[in-house]
């Protein structure tokens, strides 16, 4: 567990340490061991407290520098700056399966040779086109295929919000150092049909699989299930069904989890021994226990490497190594031990793993079920057996679910204990046997008891209270509760067990701060070549716009706004604006009218926009005089005017709604996409009046923007840019940048800082990047 600890604070720091810190870990690490056997060798509890500190700072030491070591070595492959951007040819493997997306197909590709000095793993999409009139047909591409390709890349990027993904951090632990896509040439080329290697024959076996799935079960609702119970390829469950998996706390059912492996272990591994016991020549020379377990773990090695090498799938096969080690040299294995020698092993082979969550959720889950079962002196019935281990799984993981999403199921003890036997008993084993044995009638069985499965599963989603949500809880209260879970699920005759309950109330019950009476906290979102920012004052909250559409089921509403709304404790919007129907600004506003209450919304969007149609009556267009007031904070619509009777629609962005945000004296305007005309006309009619402290430039800073007289009229001590990073449009234009730089005014981009944050009230406005508010090593490099 220390060891683990140090290898989390590596990961969480803003640096690596510097080579005179590994170097004194480094003699830490033997200094405190030798201090340790020599404390050892005295009597006393003194001593052995002694011992106990001396090992715990070694362990710690070992496993800061073990993972700082290793980020090292995997940050030193990186794509040089001056090479982003730029067309390069590379020959290499397709190293995963492709997957598809709306406008094309994305892979790992396994670089061997490059006209770059170029990182050997990169991530690559291959684009049908980037617009309708564009789109064309794509070459198949397999896994396992030696490719010659022209391809643009970059360092890899990720948005960073509150809370948020870090898809970053996500690419280092995956080893992918670049991502791009193909560039169209005529030298795209396939090489080779296949490469001979264990992992490309694994990808390649995978892929062939899926496409069984895929071929067997056309229009099944939920063909993607069975893929990802099969192969771990998750990409193909529908977004709507993850929220009813999240909904009733059955997501683990439908990952490779560590019950699907030890199920399939078992099963083989009986398999093998009823065989090996009716074969005398092989029960004589090895006991058919022995052979049986040995066989069962090299099924399970190879149901991981088929299903995705997940860390739950990686935990199970290595506490069924050791047992099944044990078992071979007949020693005897204590649970806590297995665990923690799985746990080591994971870590070694992966240190990153520490920042994902299915690692909390995994081992945190298995603590749980030993820390429950073992040790008791009677069965007390396989009914209560199940009952008080779900109980203990439900419980136990309440801090970890409110700390990484923010909500847990209160129907989940339901919900599993109809899912788990049918999941684990019979989708899942028929699955996996249509995976081996190509048959249509197992595929229709597993779908049909899946579809079974999921009548019940699908009304509990439905049940208003299925859920719990509140914000991000501090990691204080979370060690806090699950001290108090650990103290509850102790055995009977443990004292007080009910004061352990009490100590999740303050987790359940917390709440963040909000900003006081006349002061508001405005937060420009991360999300890309878009727009999306959220106004809270301290009993209201307002979105002005959504950002972009990704495809036709991935939006950063769902995405990005509809998590960050979740961890910032805010349960309903009072106002939705959506400037435009441009896709970077409107993308995501129908997934958070459909995910969080909205009680008004006001837009500049044509009658029939689909935004409007579900608004209904709660629908009023932006309009020029508009204002209101919340908890002292003033707003106030400066654009557009009023579209005089007959006249023609303007240019979507000369449209795009304009808000001022008043707070404490300050004063912060959204400009959304508006262009010179609209700034000529904001200028005639608010003149001076336009001043402001803090200012989201016009059109993200294009050149149609941002004139000097709109630079001068406004005058803003900050002025944030919402950018993609490396974006196709090259927003900001460096004369803009440059006008408002010699404006005085400072600057803040989005795809250098990730989301801003600025507090409006009482003196200057403080303005925070998320970026710089915890900040990672893997930051930018």
């Amino acid at each position: 567990m220390v060891f683990a600890f140090g290898i989390l604070c590596a990961q969480l720091g803003a640096d690596l340490p510097s080579p005179a810190a590994r170097g004194a870990a480094v003699v830490l690490i033997p200094g405190g061991g030798l201090l340790a056997w020599l404390a050892s060798r005295r009597s006393g509890g003194w001593w052995r407290s002694l011992q106990v500190i001396l090992v715990s700072l070694a362990a710690l030491a070992a496993g800061w520098s073990f993972a700082a070591w290793r980020a090292e070595v995997r940050l030193a492959e990186v794509l040089a700056a001056e090479w982003e951007g730029r067309d390069v040819v590379v020959t290499g493997v397709v190293a995963s399966l492709p997957q598809d997306f709306e406008r094309g197909l994305r892979f790992v590709f396994a670089v061997e040779q490059s006209a770059a000095p170029l990182p050997s793993t990169i991530s690559i999409a291959w684009y049908r086109g980037f617009r309708d009139e564009e789109l064309h047909a794509l070459p198949e591409i397999h896994a396992g295929e030696r490719w010659r390709l022209s391809v643009r890349l970059k360092r890899p990027h990720g948005n960073v919000n509150p809370h948020g993904f870090d898809y970053e951090g996500w690419l280092l632990e995956q080893g992918i150092r670049a991502t791009g896509y193909v560039r169209p040439a005529e030298g795209n080329t396939r090489l080779d049909a296949f490469v001979p290697g264990v992992m490309t024959a694994v990808e390649r076996t995978r892929e062939k699989i899926r496409e069984r799935f895929r071929q067997a079960l056309p229009d099944a609702p939920y063909a993607g299930v069975l893929i990802a119970l099969a192969v771990g390829d998750q990409r193909a469950i529908a977004p709507d069904l993850w929220r009813v998996f999240a909904r009733t706390g059955i997501s683990h059912l439908v990952a490779i989890s560590g019950m699907h492996v030890t199920m399939f272990a078992a099963l083989f591994a009986a398999g093998v021994g009823w065989s090996w016991r009716r074969i005398p020549a092989l029960a004589l020379r090895w006991p058919a226990q022995q052979a049986g377990v040995v066989a069962g773990f090299v099924a399970a090695f190879g149901y991981c490497l088929l299903a995705g090498w997940g860390v739950p799938a990686q935990r199970t096969l290595y506490m069924l190594g050791c047992v099944a080690l044990a078992l071979v040299l007949r020693r005897e294995t204590a649970p806590g031990r297995v665990l923690a020698l799985a746990l080591a092993v994971v870590l070694l082979i992966d240190p990153w793993a520490v920042m994902a969550a299915g690692f909390w959720l995994s081992f945190g889950a298995v603590a749980l079920l030993f820390l429950v079962s073992t040790g008791r002196l009677a069965s007390e019935g396989r009914l209560r057996e199940a009952l008080r281990t779900q109980w203990a799984v439900t419980l136990g993981l309440i801090p970890a679910l409110l700390v990484l999403f923010q909500q847990f199921s209160l129907v989940s003890p339901l919900a599993n204990a109809i899912a788990i036997p049918l999941v684990s008993f019979v989708v899942t084993p028929l699955a996996v046997a249509f995976a081996i044995l190509p048959l249509q009638m197992l595929a229709d069985l597993a779908h049909s008891a899946f579809v079974l499965t999921m009548l019940p599963v699908h009304w509990l989603a439905t049940l208003p209270w299925a859920n719990w949500q509140q914000a991000a809880p501090p990691p204080g209260l979370a060690v806090l509760a699950s001290v108090g879970c650990v103290w509850a699920l102790l055995p009977r005759g443990t004292p007080a067990r009910w004061v352990g309950l009490t100590m999740l109330v303050p987790l359940v019950l917390w709440a963040p701060a909000r900003p006081g009476e006349g002061e508001a906290t405005v937060t420009v979102l991360d999300v890309g070549q878009g727009l999306a920012v959220h106004v809270q004052t301290a009993a209201h909250d307002l979105i002005y716009d959504t950002g972009p559409a990704f495809s036709a089921d991935a939006n950063s509403g769902e995405r990005i706004l509809l998590p960050y709304l979740r961890a910032a404790g805010v349960r309903r919007l009072d106002t939705l604006v959506v400037t435009h129907q441009d896709n970077d600004h409107a993308g995501g506003a129908e997934a958070v009218l459909s995910g969080i209450p909205v009680a008004e919304v006001r837009t500049s969007l044509p009658l029939n926009h689909p935004v409007r149609l579900i608004a209904g009556m709660r629908d009023q267009p932006c309009v020029a005089g508009q204002h209101w007031e919340w908890d002292r904070v003033r707003f106030t619509m400066l654009h557009p005017e009023a579209p005089a009777s007959g006249a023609v629609p303007r240019k979507t962005n000369d449209m795009a709604c304009v808000l001022r945000v008043e707070a404490g004296g300050q004063r912060l305007l959204l400009t959304s996409d508006i262009e010179a005309v609209s700034e000529a006309g904001l200028l005639a009619r608010e003149g001076a009046n336009l001043a402001s402290d803090v200012l989201v430039a016009p059109h993200h800073g294009s050149r149609t923007s941002s004139t000097p007289a709109f630079i001068a009229a406004t005058s803003p001590r900050w002025v944030i840019f919402p950018v993609g990073y490396r974006n196709r449009f090259r927003h900001p234009n460096p004369d803009v940048w440059a006008r408002w730089s010699a404006s005085g005014s400072r600057l803040l981009r989005t795809d250098a800082g990730g989301a801003v944050i600025v507090h409006l009230g009482a003196g200057e406005p403080r303005l925070e990047t998320a970026r710089a508010l915890a900040p990672r090593y893997w930051y930018g490099r």
